[in-house]
């Protein structure tokens, strides 16, 4: 092929190729003129708002990315969450506790049958919740165990694989482990059956409900508001 026709052939297809580059760049750019504009309009897309609000330890709410908190507030619910915490106080999310009731409510239950390092006589779940109402915890005093419906609301079973079945993000320090509930139980699971009488617990490994004797040592998470049916 002649040296002239075959330059004419490359430059013309060159050419063309560059043709092809501008105009795609005219389209992106149009496309990116677009979106901005959408983006600045006020059209552009907005968070989702969170069931969940952190409280200081006066209960007032921080920012989602603030910390540490005291509390957290379910706001579908009006619940007030007691945070747990890693620094051996009250609130540390490593003690345990037995199932009590002090006597002028009803006196059942064990005492002082958790691990808790806070006080030397005494780690069950009644003395955990006159401590945390003498302190007015986030500024309440009527923190009490949840029911069951209440603790098994929290449960979220897409969580990160091998972490507790909860809101870690707002739940720190969640043990996948059971957590007292405020109501009693006669049937308990196997093989406590013998240990009868006792309470039911929420496990926040499975996301099940277990009855268990008043002696054993479980976790606790206090709630604060009126009960929910």
């Amino acid at each position: 092929m002649n040296r002239s026709i075959s330059r004419s052939i490359n430059r013309s297809f060159v050419k063309k190729q560059r043709q092809r580059v501008r105009a795609v760049g005219v389209l992106l750019g149009l496309i990116g003129i677009g979106l901005l504009s959408a983006w600045t309009s006020g059209d552009r897309p907005q968070p989702i708002e969170s069931r969940w609000l952190k409280l200081d330890k006066q209960g007032q709410p921080m920012a989602p990315w603030a910390g540490p908190w005291a509390c957290i507030l379910d706001q579908q619910t009006g619940l007030i969450w007691e945070n747990k915490l890693d620094d051996e106080s009250i609130h540390d999310g490593y003690w345990t506790y037995s199932w009590y009731l002090a006597s002028d409510q009803g006196g059942e239950g064990v005492e002082n049958m958790g691990d808790c390092y806070f006080e030397a006589s005494r780690c069950d779940t009644q003395d955990l919740i006159r401590r945390a109402n003498h302190a007015k915890t986030c500024g309440r005093d009527d923190w009490r165990l949840p029911s069951v419906t209440e603790l098994s609301a929290l449960i979220k079973l897409d969580g990160r694989p091998g972490s507790a079945t909860i809101a870690t993000d707002f739940f720190p320090k969640t043990h996948r482990g059971d957590y007292w509930t405020q109501q009693t139980a006669d049937q308990l699971n196997a093989p406590f059956q013998h240990l009868s009488p006792g309470a039911y617990a929420v496990n926040f490994g499975t996301g099940k409900v277990y009855g268990l004797p008043h002696r054993n040592a479980a976790f606790v998470r206090l709630v604060s508001g009126a009960e929910t049916p």
